[in-house]
């Protein structure tokens, strides 16, 4: 009898491990304030107060101008030189999570396993957008500071493009202690009335509320940090940490660029945070820099010794290492999407079969074909024809592998053949062919269309969730990354199914 354990529970290994297995409702039930706050994609008015991203990407985005005034302001003010803290330990651990604040029971459900598989950890990152759906100062007290109350160490984060709907005055605030001005430089020219007439101004900052927030729920003198700015570094031993500011659509400005050049040089390995993966969907989304260049080059320069590069903005996981370089030099950096912090889930079924990398090596959270089984449940229940869409996990991951043809991570009986109904609702759902070339079927608004209206139909607040956080754990000698599975289940609360886990060495 072989002396080896079997793998623990995950999506990789059962359906109990995915969370389709009715469980125990998990202690976030207990940790909801008495009415939940009400939030939805569907309300139009949710939608109309994200207006400024269509305004930046059809007129120009002001955040490279708003974010330089901020970034004098904080220098005037002392910020630390190069905008980088230093943490004299050489090792250590810390968590990472992006696409938080939704506040509702998808935020709180992430809370209790983040919690203990986060026992000793440091410190604490948000990787994009902290408060949905504006980012404004008044969501603070119920979108960040109540639901993370127990965490004990500091929280850091870096902006997404819903924080920057305020143009940025409630994240300065908060991390920042920086009272901005976030007034959007003017739009020139006959079509600059536009943006100027319907841009979102930023909400005034209740201070008497943030503070009482503050003591409230995180005000321990272990739980107190300030950023620097909406960029920065975190300088170890081992590794240097940096956070880059993104904007509302994916770029950064030329001083952000000079400066991220600036600290990434050196022979010391490097991780990325960024509020826009740089990879994702099997897509390369390098990240331009203002007068030219762009954030993928410094990521995959040999003499800057970059090893991770890890964005939200989607919300689920995605995992890709991507050699770089050739002979003595070549190494592995690994392009991480880690967004599935609480928001409405990004569906996974949609990515091709890879080619940034052979799918082999390809991770994601949750599977393509749990991805594609919880979207048909959700376009059943909308549309009322769940004996149309609705497939089983194992029905669903059937058609995956027909469509795609790729072997699934969790394998049913290869004899099993789809039906012409899965074959269907996986092509309306948008599986691409492993051709790459997508359905000619009409779609439902899975992928293709923009985010704020796919997101009406992409939204539950019943487990399974199928979010996930990120442990990471750093010694002199390497650098270990696990994504941890939510699922809402308490059966998962105290052991978090570790659905990819990732070593990597530093020197």
């Amino acid at each position: 009898m072989s002396g080896t354990q079997p793998p623990p529970a995950s999506s990789r290994t059962s359906e109990e491990g995915a969370g389709w297995t009715r469980g125990t409702p998990g202690s976030f039930e207990e940790l909801l304030p008495a009415k939940v706050p009400a939030f939805s994609w569907r309300r139009p008015g949710v939608l109309w107060r994200s207006r400024n991203d269509v305004l930046a990407r059809l007129f120009g985005d002001p955040s490279d101008a708003i974010r330089r005034r901020c970034v004098e302001a904080l220098a005037e003010r002392g910020a630390p030189a190069a905008f980088t803290v230093h943490r004299p330990a050489t090792e250590f651990s810390f968590l990472l999570m992006g696409d938080t604040g939704e506040g509702d029971r998808s935020q709180y459900a992430v809370v209790p396993p983040l919690l203990k598989a986060g026992a000793g950890t440091d410190f604490l990152v948000i990787a994009s957008d902290v408060i949905y759906p504006t980012g404004d100062a008044g969501d603070y007290p119920a979108k960040f500071f109540r639901p993370y109350r127990d965490y004990p160490g500091p929280i850091f984060a870096v902006p997404g493009n819903h924080d920057w709907y305020d143009g940025l005055r409630g994240f300065l605030r908060v991390f920042c202690d920086l009272a901005a001005d976030c007034a959007p430089p003017p739009w020139r020219g006959p079509l600059g009335l536009v943006p100027r007439l319907l841009w979102r101004r930023p909400g005034e900052v209740d201070e008497g509320a943030l503070a009482a927030a503050r003591a409230e729920h995180r005000g321990a003198p272990g739980q107190q940090a300030s950023l620097p700015g909406p960029y920065w570094a975190i300088d170890t031993p081992a590794l240097r940490i940096i956070g880059i500011d993104t904007g509302i659509t994916g770029g950064i400005d030329r001083d952000q660029g000079r400066w991220l050049r600036e600290v990434s040089a050196g022979p010391k390995a490097k991780l990325l945070v960024t509020g826009k993966p740089l990879r994702v969907d099997d897509e390369v989304r390098p990240g331009p820099i203002e007068g030219g260049g762009t954030v993928d080059e410094i990521v995959r320069d040999p003499a800057h010794h970059y090893v991770a590069a890890i964005g939200g903005d989607i919300h689920n996981y995605q995992r890709y290492p991507v050699p770089v370089g050739e002979g003595p030099g070549a190494r592995v950096v690994h392009y991480v999407v880690a967004g599935g912090g609480g928001a409405f889930m990004h569906a996974t079924h949609t990515i091709p079969r890879t080619g940034v990398v052979p799918e082999d090596r390809f991770r994601c959270y949750p599977l393509r074909g749990d991805s594609l089984s919880r979207y048909s449940k959700l376009y059943g229940r909308v549309t009322r024809l769940p004996k149309v869409f609705e497939l089983t996990p194992e029905e669903a991951t059937v058609a995956v592998r027909h469509r795609l043809g790729i072997e699934p991570a969790r394998g049913y009986d290869e004899r099993i053949a789809p039906s012409r109904r899965a074959l269907f609702v996986a092509a309306v759902l948008g599986v691409p062919r492993g051709d790459r070339k997508r359905p000619r079927l009409l779609r439902l608004p899975v992928r293709r269309m923009p985010q704020r209206f796919r997101s009406e139909l992409a939204d539950w607040d019943r487990p399974p969730f199928f979010k996930n956080f990120l442990r990471l754990d750093v010694t002199e000698r390497e650098l270990r990354i696990r994504c941890l599975g939510v699922t809402g289940w308490a059966e998962h609360e105290a052991d978090p199914p570790c659905e990819d886990d990732v070593t990597i060495p530093l020197r």
